[in-house]
């Protein structure tokens, strides 16, 4: 691959279509390997959905929340330490007596860290159910060490080895995580209470894989969850730090109009307005319907009929609010999940269109992060509001054209979510009304005019038992030289998912299992050629790519 003759005729050893953490992820490794690598990315920063904004004093994160496994040997620091930056980004454990609290009708529930106080508290607050609630929380608990011990299948003999090496997984990874709360007996109010996180991948429990539900869970208990310090633009800003120190590139601003092809292998992507890049690999980080069915230059027949029926996570609609008080005095560090009523499915109502939001996501970056600089001016506080919502155009009064913000039927309905989404907030924060100095809201168009996700869908594809595991796409692709990262991958939605699939995919192109190389400490990358410095991550991307 890397032949005089084929370094002379190409403009970059690889492409990377896409910065979100999947596809800086696969960029940093390929950089640290020694490959010329360009990161291309249309939006004006680098981040995808771990990216940051700023306004009016306060910094707002747009999809990193909080991590799981980030303790000492933690996968997303071991990924972390591959490319040299062991110790750079600092941890910061939430509330280990309940880093998520569950609200639902007539009951608070707050979720532990580890699993033995996690069924503990269950029995506690279901002292009739213990027995149904041992044997659900025991088959979850086994499959998550089961996930711990193996590594995503890559090829055809290790996808046929995974149903001997991990039987729990692979028998709950074709069945809805409902049948296990059937056969343990459980009662919609334990129900709920199991079911009340569903929404970090997306689906109610009669449609996602019991084994997805089961490693979630495993992901948070394990060690507890984490915010980095500095929020999510932190992380993209190291990664980008490695790219650009090892001789790589981040070109914002660049759109991919086409993946190219030659004989059936990539040989480089075509951009908006016509520039053309060679290279003889590409890795897209993009949307995987938009990857395959409009990149690619010319869609194989099967790949088209495969990609044709993929179906898509619900979007969100998100309230980034600027408030005057210090929520640090009024709220523990914890996340909440408010549920309207005890029907897990009801968290997805919103999807349909005729109901606002059927919950909320509640989040504050500034209680987690007090230190920080970016996130909120001293004894002000940024506050996240997000609930599932409808992907369509029609279902937000737009009738066509790419100005809907303007439209008057798209920012009545906006503002009646918003509305809806303020008045559930105020079960967190009685008095929020009072305090708000800053308020914007996305809708799905929104997301998709910043990610060019199908439908706003920021958790890829959706979760089901004929869309999980084997039966999604790996880091290889049928064409050749092509590669894939990001969410709609078998390494699934979220900052786990995306930097796993980031490695998977560097793995493929280079043919190295790069996951057993970090499990045995090695380290690709020279910490030496970096240059941020820590202070100002968005600032420090934005010049990264100017430079």
């Amino acid at each position: 691959m890397r032949s005089a003759a084929v370094r002379g005729a190409a403009s970059w050893d690889a492409i990377v279509i896409g910065s979100g953490l999947g596809g800086l992820t696969a960029a940093a490794y390929l950089a640290a390997h020694g490959l010329r690598t360009v990161v291309l990315e249309q939006a004006a920063v680098a981040g995808g959905c771990a990216q940051a904004f700023r306004r009016k004093g306060f910094q707002f994160d747009v999809g990193v929340h909080y991590l799981g496994d980030c303790g000492p040997g933690g996968v997303i620091p071991t990924i972390l330490r591959g490319v040299g930056l062991d110790g750079r980004v600092e941890f910061r454990p939430m509330d280990p007596d309940g880093f998520d609290t569950l609200l639902l009708p007539g009951r608070e529930f707050r979720v532990p860290r580890g699993w033995d106080r996690y069924l503990e508290a269950l029995i506690e607050a279901f002292p009739r159910e213990e027995r149904g609630l041992r044997a659900c929380v025991g088959v979850l608990r086994r499959i998550g060490r089961e996930t711990e011990r193996t590594t995503i299948p890559t090829t055809a003999a290790q996808t046929a080895l995974f149903p001997v090496r991990c039987p729990r997984t692979a028998y709950w990874s074709a069945r809805p995580l409902s049948r296990l709360l059937d056969d343990c007996g459980l009662s919609p109010a334990a129900r709920a209470v199991l079911c009340a996180q569903s929404g970090d991948y997306g689906a109610p429990p009669d449609q996602a894989p019991a084994a997805l539900h089961a490693a979630l869970l495993h992901h948070f208990l394990k060690s507890g969850t984490y915010f980095p310090r500095g929020g999510g633009q932190e992380l993209v800003a190291h990664l980008v730090d490695v790219l650009t120190g090892h001789g790589g590139r981040l070109r914002t601003g660049q759109r991919v109009e086409r993946i190219l092809l030659d004989g059936g292998r990539v040989r480089g992507v075509a951009l908006r307005g016509g520039e053309h890049l060679h290279a003889p690999v590409v890795v897209s980080g993009a949307d995987l319907p938009r990857t395959l069915l409009e990149l690619l230059e010319r869609v194989p027949d099967r790949t088209a009929r495969t990609a044709g029926r993929y179906r898509m996570s619900p979007p969100f609609c998100t309230v980034y609010l600027g408030l005057d008080i210090d929520l640090s005095t009024r709220m523990p560090n914890t996340n909440y999940w408010l549920h309207r009523d005890t029907d897990p499915a009801g968290f997805y109502r919103g999807v349909d269109g005729a109901h606002p939001v059927g919950g909320l996501f509640v989040s504050s970056a500034a209680v987690k992060d007090p230190d920080s600089a970016h996130h909120a001016p001293p004894g002000r506080s940024t506050l996240e509001l997000m609930g599932f919502a409808p992907p369509h155009p029609e279902s937000w009064g737009v009738r066509g054209g790419d100005r809907y913000r303007r439209d008057p039927g798209y920012r009545s309905r906006k503002a009646a979510v918003v509305e809806e989404m303020l008045r559930l907030a105020t079960e967190v924060v009685p008095d929020l009304r009072e305090h708000v100095v800053w308020q914007e809201a996305s809708t799905p168009l929104t997301q998709q005019r910043y990610t060019l996700a199908s439908g706003g869908a920021a958790l890829g594809l959706a979760a089901a038992p004929d869309q999980f595991g084997r039966h999604r796409p790996g880091a290889t692709t049928a064409i050749g030289g092509l590669y894939l990262a990001g969410a709609g991958t078998r390494a699934g939605p979220g900052v786990l998912g995306a930097t796993t699939s980031g490695v998977l995919a560097a793995g493929a192109v280079l043919r190295r299992d790069l996951f057993a190389a970090l499990r045995r400490g090695a380290v690709f990358a020279d910490p030496a050629r970096g240059s941020y410095d820590g202070r100002d991550a968005l600032r420090f991307c934005r010049e990264q790519a100017r430079a």
